[in-house]
């Protein structure tokens, strides 16, 4: 799902030297397929984790791994990312973040082990923060006030689709093909942007750039990462754990120090003095608060529909599709709105109806059909994040000054992204915690030899991969798979629950900070 805020972005930037027409369209193709390979690839990996579990043969923190090492550098990156392209040129960034992404794409579809794919992961996330705000900032400076509208229009439309079709086009690809190709059909997309961009797409500098905060990326890149380290490796290590301990030290450490490199700085990634407003506090914490419920969603809602109810990854990927296209046919109804009522209440009534949906994904059990299931549910989440997403994005836009408003947007954009790395850290543990108590009361009901038991146990970290003992009788083998399937919904049901309580929490930060005004 694309985060808030990016046709904010677009929409902040002054236009530098409007390119000719008859590039523009080339530059929107160029920009829309730079955009899509960063949308989709945080939309596909979903739908292909099963299959990369079972291909490693590797636990729910390896997975979280591969989901958290790709978001942790683009949410750390991605406002020096745009730094960088005012200071040493937007299309340079641009094809720079395109190269590094498709030889990324091409090393995570190489893997041999899951430690290879990990770090590919976050070599993809590094040319993410390249490529998207590089994507973003190019329209702004190719198109003048008049036909920027339209550029914004068409970006946005095709980028929405893509991000939709991506989980149905990558469970197609894990289904008849393999999980490699997730990663390795970047490789051409890619390739075509960079022949667009060199034939067709202008070079462009800020007339007057910002230098790089260096020091302010590098003590937010370990922060994060030691917050994130810290809380995922727990469900192996343990919370006595000197790494464990460790790295959640030293995150909080450089999480502080960011701040307090920030307020010094005099060209910051983090201006905090944006943070004086009230709508813009709100906003974010707004943001922070269901973003991370939408994150943790869709980290484990495929691996329900996969490992538990048996869909096939086609079927996953086409049951999370309408949830992006109702988002995407109400986009221009939910700005309609904000112009009627004011931003305040959708971003109330907004969460609440997307804490229904959360509500509802956790009725079903193991079996059920997905029409009665899951799509009524899918379309209350869906319908609930399309009546918030665009007020949102009018609170952030309107909270500061029309000279801030794109480093606002940008900021609120990243704040979403670090929302969902932390919501699949924490609420992970959670989630492992829960599955593993409810299984273990279930194994106590059943005679097991002490070995076969503690094999058990020693991988309940594989969530609903777990395999019973080879060496079991078939009727034995059966009833420990429907124990896991049964523990598995009993967690998803938990963590289904907490995120209708961010969404809650939500609504109620609209309610107390965001201001009552008209867009």
């Amino acid at each position: 799902m694309r985060m808030p805020c990016d046709e904010a972005v677009v929409r902040s930037a002054g236009a530098a030297v409007p390119c000719l027409a008859e590039s523009r369209t080339w530059i929107l193709a160029g920009t829309i397929l730079g955009s899509s390979m960063a949308f989709i690839d945080s939309t596909v990996v979903s739908v292909a984790l099963p299959a990369l579990q079972a291909s490693f043969h590797a636990t729910v923190v390896d997975m979280q791994w591969v989901v958290e090492s790709y978001g942790l550098f683009l949410a750390a990156l991605i406002l020096v990312g745009g730094s960088l392209g005012d200071l040493f040129g937007r299309r340079l960034m641009f094809l720079a973040g395109v190269s590094i992404f498709a030889v990324a794409s091409g090393c995570c579809g190489l893997s041999q082990d899951i430690h290879q794919l990990i770090i590919a992961r976050s070599v993809q996330g590094v040319g993410a923060a390249l490529l998207v705000p590089g994507s973003l900032a190019i329209i702004s400076t190719s198109f003048d006030e008049k036909s920027r509208g339209q550029a914004i229009g068409t970006w946005s439309g095709f980028t929405a689709i893509t991000t939709g079709i991506g989980p149905v086009l990558g469970g197609w690809l894990v289904e008849h093909a393999s999980w490699r190709w997730v990663f390795l059909i970047n490789i051409p997309l890619a390739a075509a942007v960079v022949v667009i961009s060199l034939w067709r797409i202008p070079e462009s500098r800020s007339a007057d750039p910002r230098s790089i905060d260096c020091a302010g990326a590098v003590l937010a890149t370990v922060g994060l990462g030691g917050l994130v380290g810290g809380f995922v490796e727990s469900v192996n290590l343990g919370w006595r754990s000197p790494l464990v301990f460790g790295s959640l030290i030293v995150g909080v450490g450089c999480l502080v120090a960011f701040v307090l490199v920030e307020a010094k700085s005099v060209s910051p990634m983090l201006p905090l003095t944006l943070f004086e407003s009230s709508s813009f506090d709100g906003a974010n914490l707004l943001t922070l608060c269901l973003y991370a419920a939408i994150g943790i969603f869709f980290f484990v809602f495929p691996l329900n529909l996969i490992q538990v109810q048996g869909y096939s990854t086609t079927a996953t990927g086409a049951a999370i599709f309408p949830l992006i296209l109702l988002m995407f046919l109400l986009s221009r109804w939910s700005g309609g709105l904000v112009a009627r009522y004011g931003p305040r209440r959708p971003l109330i009534i907004g969460p609440l109806i997307t804490a229904l949906g959360f509500v509802l994904f956790a009725v079903p059990s193991v079996g059920n059909s997905y029409w009665k299931a899951f799509f009524p549910a899918v379309m209350v989440l869906g319908f609930g994040m399309a009546v918030t997403v665009a007020p949102l994005t009018t609170v952030v836009m309107n909270s500061v000054g029309q000279d801030r408003a794109g480093t606002a947007s940008g900021i609120n954009n990243a704040v979403a992204r670090v929302a969902g790395v932390l919501a699949i850290a924490v609420l992970g543990i959670i989630m492992v915690t829960a599955f593993g108590s409810r299984l273990h009361e279930s194994l106590t009901h059943i005679a097991l030899p002490s070995g076969d038991m503690q094999q058990l146990q020693a991988n309940m970290s594989k969530l609903a991969d777990l395999q019973a003992p080879a060496d079991l009788d078939d009727g034995t083998r059966l009833v420990i798979k429907e124990f896991v399937g049964g523990a598995f919904v009993f967690a998803f049901r938990i963590v289904m629950l907490m995120c209708a309580g961010l969404a809650l929490a939500s609504a109620a930060i609209s309610w107390r900070m965001i201001r009552e005004s008209r867009a």
